[in-house]
Formats: C-alpha cells, structure tokens, sequence
C-alpha cells in the first residue's frame, strides 16, 4: 500500500538451506542480552547523536531498530535520518532473484551481509514482467497488454501506477529503462516499441516514449522505421543517453546480430540522426545484457563462437568509451563451468561496481567486481531446482530508504 514503510522480511544465514527456518529483520536480540542493565544508554544519548550511530547500520538492521522502541521507531522513520543514512554507509546493490516460473517470489542477495532476504515485491504479478531499476526505485511493466506500468520502493514498498505509455497498443518488442535524479529525486521512465511493419518482413516501426515524474505525463519523442533491423527488450538510461539493443532482421551484410544506438534525452535525436549513432557491438553475441554501472554503459554479452555465431563459448564485459568499447574482463572458464548446463541466453544486471550474472537454469549467482576485477559466487540462494523446465531470473537494485516514487 502506498505509503507504507514496514517490511515483513526475512534473512537466511550463509548456511541456510530450504528448511524454512528463518531469522525475522523484527528479531532483536538473543535471550541472554534480555537481561535490565543499571543504566540505558539509550537514556543518555541526545538524539542526534543516537541518529549518527543508527546511520551505521545496514538495511536490515534500520528495520530491527525501528521496533525497539517509540524514540528509536520515530528517528529511524524521519526524513531527515533517511536522507542522511544514504550518504554515512555505502549500501552496496542487492540482487532479487525470482524462484518461480509464474509467481513473483523470491530472495534478495546482500553483498555487504552476504545474506539472502525474503522479501514480497509490490506491484508485479509474474516474473515474466518487463523490469528496470535505478537509485533504489524499480519500475515493472506487465508483459501481456504493456499497459500496467507501476514505479516503486521494493525496501519501503511505497509505488505508483503511471499512465498507460503512448504508441502501439500492442507491439512485438518492448524495452523499459528508468534513471533517477539523485539529487532532486525525480525520475524518466522510457519505453521503447518495436512492431513489425505489416507485410514489410525487413521493416519494423519503432518509437521511443518518455514519462516526466515532474510532469507526470508521457511524451513521445520519435517514430521511425528501420530497415533490416528491429527493436529488442534491453535498455538503459546512462547520463541523459538512451540506449537500446537493435538486432538485425537480414536483407543486408551486417557481420553481427546485435547493435546498439544512443538516442540523447534532452536533444530529442532527429530521425536522420537515429541510425548515425549506432555503434557496433564489440564482438558476435549471443545476447546482450545493459546496465548503467556510475553513469558509464556497460555490456555484458555472450561470445559466440567463430563458426556458430549463435552458440555460446565464453562471457564478456565491456564498458563504452565514446564510441569505442573497451573490454573489462572476461568470464574465467571454471566459473563458466560452474553455472552447469549453461543456455545462449541469460540474465545479467548491475550497477555502482558490482555486475550480477545469472543462469535462468539454475539457482546460482556469480558477482564480478568491476574495482577490483574479482569474480566471486555469492551464497547458496535458499532454494531449489523442482523439475527439468524450471526457468531462474532476477534483477539488480540499490536498497535505499529516502527515494519515493
């Protein structure tokens, strides 16, 4: 509901399994620290001085300390507190991962804790639906009518239902992004539509639509037909630039499946200048993940091999430098093993300096550092694989307390 702060969660230890036993955000304290002490600290501490200390800690315990008592309940719930605790400590980006086909159930991975988090996203209903994040709000768009469009909080589990996106009713691709302003808190939300020009098989109708949080109405910024190329689902907003995967539909020598284009926000690209900023991928892929990692564009991608472009043999990351791309790392073959039965196709998202890798096989997930160069799996996600067909998803966000949609 809107406006709601609480957050019935849940976190699993770094050996926890499928049992079921779970320690509650709301568990304060074992028996043995029940006991009365002489003097309460509590008692001494003026409250900005105890607002100071509450700012160190992690999400989860902001959640603990709201139920000790009416005075800590109602420090850890002002504005103030919430815009300072997201500048004392550096909460690194969670990763949700979807352990249902059809249902939008899941846990949360916490780098910083190294814990998994039961937690209920609002608003979605599968976790087939179109999903996008940026500065502790994620946006989620239904996958079916593409007119369901909801913007939220998943800590504070504040949201908003935006107007239906302008354009087709129904289109046969569609990108989302979302960038928030983390200065003034506003946001844009993007979508981008991709039909099939009716009896047209090399041509595809595209148009690129902008929601104003200020304004709070859509604007449609271009329409255009491109030839021998058609819009895809991956995007991602990165300092006032839109970018988006085209991929290639044939009647031309285009050496890759994949590109990319870089429509600028607040110039509004002409037509004529739409299919001037495409920029080649940096090898043939077998798909392509985007994320805004620090306001850079980062592609992690699938390598195909050198014969069968369409099957994958490794997995690379790249950042875009003007136009050029400059490769960061490559997969390690032992972590590419390590995900098993490994499809040409997977998910991927990140942002800050973590990049998050994910089989939709398996339940595993591997993290890539991007200041440090590491690759490291994280936990056992508290879940496993029930049948064969059992498919595995997730997506990246910042856990943040002061953004509100």
């Amino acid at each position: 509901m809107e406006g709601e702060t609480s957050w019935v969660s849940h976190c699993l230890d770094d050996n926890g399994g499928d049992n079921g036993n779970f320690n509650s955000f709301l568990e304060l304290s074992d028996e043995d620290n029940k006991e009365n002490t002489e003097v309460s600290l509590d008692l001494i501490l003026p409250d900005d001085l105890l607002e100071r200390i509450l700012t160190y800690l992690p999400v989860p315990g902001i959640f603990r300390a709201g139920s000790v008592c009416k005075r800590w309940n109602e420090i850890v719930n002002s504005r103030r507190f919430l815009w300072n605790f997201s500048r004392v400590l550096s909460q690194k980006p969670w990763y949700f991962m979807f352990t249902s086909s059809g249902e939008p159930f899941g846990y949360a991975y916490d780098p910083l804790l190294k814990k998994w988090h039961g937690i209920e996203l609002p608003c979605i209903e599968t976790s087939n639906w179109f999903i996008a994040s940026s500065c502790g709000l994620v946006s989620f768009m239904d996958n079916d009518s593409r007119s369901e469009l909801y913007i939220c909080n998943p800590i504070t589990k504040q949201s908003r239902r935006l107007q239906e996106p302008p354009g087709l009713k129904f289109s046969d691709y569609s990108a989302l992004a979302v960038s928030v302003n983390r200065t003034s808190n506003n946001y844009c939300v993007s979508v981008v539509k991709s039909k099939q020009v009716p009896g047209e098989y090399f041509l595809w109708d595209l148009s690129i639509h902008v929601y104003d949080s200020q304004t709070r109405i859509w604007v449609t910024h271009l329409t255009q037909v491109l030839p021998g190329w058609r819009g895809g689902d991956e995007s991602v907003i990165c300092d006032g630039v839109l970018y988006f995967l085209i991929y290639s539909t044939g009647g031309g020598a285009q050496e890759n499946r994949h590109g990319l284009i870089a429509y600028n926000l607040s110039n509004r690209s002409s037509q004529d200048e739409l299919l001037k900023s495409f920029i080649p991928v940096p090898c043939a892929l077998t798909c392509g993940r985007l994320m805004n990692l620090k306001e850079k564009l980062v592609l992690v991608g699938g390598i195909g091999k050198q014969d069968r472009p369409d099957i994958i043999k490794g997995i690379g990351i790249w950042i875009l430098n003007g136009k050029e791309w400059v490769e960061i790392a490559r997969m390690p073959h032992r972590h590419f093993q390590g995900f098993g039965e490994f499809d040409d196709v997977f998910a991927s998202s990140g942002t800050d300096d973590l990049v998050y890798i994910q089989s939709y096989g398996a339940p595993t997930l591997l993290v890539f550092d991007m200041n440090q160069k590491q690759w490291k799996w994280s936990q056992k996600c508290p879940v496993t694989k029930k049948f064969p067909l059992q498919l595995f998803t997730g997506f990246c966000f910042e856990p943040r307390l002061e953004t509100v949609p």
